[in-house]
Formats: structure tokens, sequence, C-alpha cells
């Protein structure tokens, strides 16, 4: 008579992962030749094709590296082409972030924030905001104001609001001499 073995999925919690069973996993091998690796990575045998090769990560590397998905097309049908997909996609960017939006196109929303913590339009230059930044930092300075919670809490604001505005400005300064 067979002996009984103690099996582990009684009672709570689970002693073993849900999907675990005592067989062999059935695996797909990466369809290169010789390769014994796990092939998980789908690509396609030709465009617009439902067939797909599987290969391991190597490989598909190495297949997708040639791979022109606009080959045969003129730059007018591949424009086309591009553009009709795009419209394709359903989806769009979650409301929820919305609060973190990139600002209006040449600034971010932090340096817009910190521009309006100083009083300043959306388009100053470094010479104003210095300028307001000085200003504003002198009126709140802990020397001029004196021991206020109040001013001590707008010198931190201010300051942060340099930081962010010079960090920026020196970032667009280092990219257009890159660019150069």
């Amino acid at each position: 008579m067979a002996r009984h073995r103690r099996n582990n999925d009684w009672g709570f919690p689970r002693w073993r992962s849900y999907e675990g069973e005592r067989a062999a996993a059935n695996v797909r091998l990466c369809d290169r030749e010789g390769c014994t690796n796990v092939g998980d990575r789908p690509a396609p045998k030709a465009p617009n094709s439902p067939e797909r090769w599987w290969f391991c990560q190597d490989h598909a590397a190495e297949y997708n590296a040639g791979w022109d998905y606009f080959r045969g097309l003129s730059p007018e049908e591949a424009a086309a082409r591009e553009k009709a997909e795009a419209g394709q996609r359903k989806y769009r960017r979650a409301s929820h972030w919305g609060w973190g939006d990139e600002g209006d196109g040449s600034r971010s929303r932090a340096e817009l924030d910190a521009l309006k913590l100083l009083g300043l339009e959306a388009d100053a230059d470094i010479t104003a905001i210095r300028a307001a930044w000085r200003s504003a930092a002198k009126a709140s300075h802990p020397d001029v104001a004196g021991n206020s919670p109040e001013a001590a809490e707008r010198f931190r604001a201010v300051q942060a609001a340099w930081d962010v505005l010079s960090a920026a400005d020196a970032a667009r300064k280092a990219a257009a001499e890159q660019a150069q």
C-alpha cells in the first residue's frame, strides 16, 4: 500500500502559491535554432502578420535590431500610416495626474509656481527673476523681519523658488551650449 504524503493545501493560509502544481510547467523554448533558453518575447514573422516568433531576450534584441516597420513605404505613406495608427490609440493621461502638468510648454509647473510666488509673469527673464528674488528675500530675511514664523516661512519659500528658477535657467543654458 502506498504511503500517504502530507499535503500543505489544508486550511488558511495556503503554504504554496495559488498557481503552483506538482506537475512540471510547460515552457516554450526560443525559436532560434540551437537555443535552449525560454522563448517569452514575441516578434512578428512579417509586417502585418499575426504569426509570431518566440525568442529569448538576446535573440529578440538581435532580431529587432534590423527591423524596419516602414520598409517598402515611401516617406508620405509611412507618415500617413504612423498618423493613422496614432489615432487608434485610445488612452489618455490619467486625470489624477493633472496637478503635475508640464506647465505652459516653455516652463515646468514648478517654475510657474515659483514665478507666481515671486509675483512675476510666466515670460520673466533671469534678470527680472533675480531682482524679484533679492527684494523678496530682503523683505522676509530674519535680520529685517525679526523672529516672525510667517516671515521665516516666506523666506524659505522665496529661497526654494530661487533654487528652482536658477537651476532651470542653468539647465537651459547648458542645453543651448550643447546644441551648438
